[in-house]
């Protein structure tokens, strides 16, 4: 019988309640350099619950896991060098982990990606298709070709393992629930997922949009079936202090029937084809969610289909802070 590592001992330990003969066992291991151990200790610093959240710490040990072999923190590690988490950016030196790993599928598959694009060497775009007025207020315009087919065809790949039933925010509960309205399934790319294929695409988006990329919350693809759909809804929250100020969607597929993308009070129907990019304001110049922006996805006939989406906020949220759900969960 195979022992359990240290690193799942640990976990269980904290799942009992035994927080510290938890810590004293990973710390044990990953100070003698146990990847699974260290890799452990930097997803625990980053939570913050079983220990002090602590971003440079949490960097550090999964520097030191990736040198070790852990296949899974060379991948964050090569996402924190691409987006500065917990330390410093260096885009070429995220590229060059990469390459470290290429005997790793998916880093070798980033690093043809990231290879094809038109970025320079900060990891931004050089240039961006030409966009659409769809509707001037609220702003509604279409990028063409944003993505390539092998591009969204990684990002769809890199969510199946991942896709949970999708949740709204409630303005009258004041927290994120599952509801009627949406029927969906999400995957999102939260920084530990952020890697570099992933960074890259959220710095397109932002340059599309004209924002910071540090303005965008954590990228999403949304799956649905035949059948499924999102009701009538506004994207923006009322109360949010750093409100939701655009939103981009990416299709990633269109070998589907329905699942247009319906603003209502604007008349518009959107059916993009694969890679094309969706971009709409939601709120008003004071901040509060704008009633013109309602939209809904159309009910999906047959087939699947797949979406990115990103939400982008008024300013980046505050140092050593992510947008989440808590964060949501106080407006109003």
């Amino acid at each position: 019988m195979q022992l359990a590592s240290a690193a799942r001992q640990a976990v269980a330990l904290a799942g009992q309640g035994r927080i510290d003969e938890a810590v004293r066992l990973l710390d044990a291991h990953a100070d003698e350099g146990d990847g699974e151990a260290l890799f452990a200790r930097a997803l625990w610093r980053i939570d913050g619950r079983f220990l002090s959240r602590d971003l440079a710490a949490a960097r550090e040990d999964v520097r030191r896991a990736a040198l070790a072999g852990n296949r899974d923190a060379a991948r964050v590690h090569a996402g924190f060098l691409a987006t500065g988490f917990g330390g410093s950016r260096d885009w070429p030196a995220a590229v060059e982990a990469l390459q470290a790993f290429s005997d790793d599928p998916l880093s070798a598959r980033q690093l043809e990606l990231i290879r094809e694009m038109q970025i320079d060497d900060a990891g931004d775009s050089l240039a961006l298709p030409a966009s659409e007025t769809l509707c001037e207020a609220p702003h509604i315009f279409v990028a063409r070709n944003f993505c390539t087919a092998a591009e969204c065809a990684l990002l769809a790949e890199l969510a199946e393992a991942r896709f949970r039933p999708a949740l709204i925010f409630h303005d009258a509960q004041k927290k994120f629930v599952r509801d009627p309205v949406r029927d969906s399934d999400a995957a999102g790319f939260p920084i530990v997922l952020e890697w570099p294929f992933v960074h890259a695409l959220n710095r397109r988006l932002a340059a599309a949009t004209g924002t910071d990329v540090a303005q965008g919350e954590t990228l999403q693809i949304l799956r649905y079936g035949p059948g499924q759909q999102y009701r009538p809804h506004l994207d923006a929250i009322a109360g949010l202090a750093n409100q939701r100020r655009l939103t981009a969607l990416v299709y990633l597929n269109d070998d589907y029937e329905g699942g247009e993308t319906l603003f209502l009070d604007a008349d518009i129907r959107v059916k993009g084809r694969q890679g094309d990019a969706l971009i709409f304001a939601n709120a008003l110049p004071d901040g509060r969610p704008d009633p013109a922006s309602r939209h809904a996805g159309a009910p999906v006939r047959a087939g699947t289909k797949m979406i990115a989406s990103r939400w982008i906020r008024d300013r980046p949220a505050a140092p050593g802070e992510a947008f989440g759900q808590h964060e949501a969960e106080r407006a109003g």
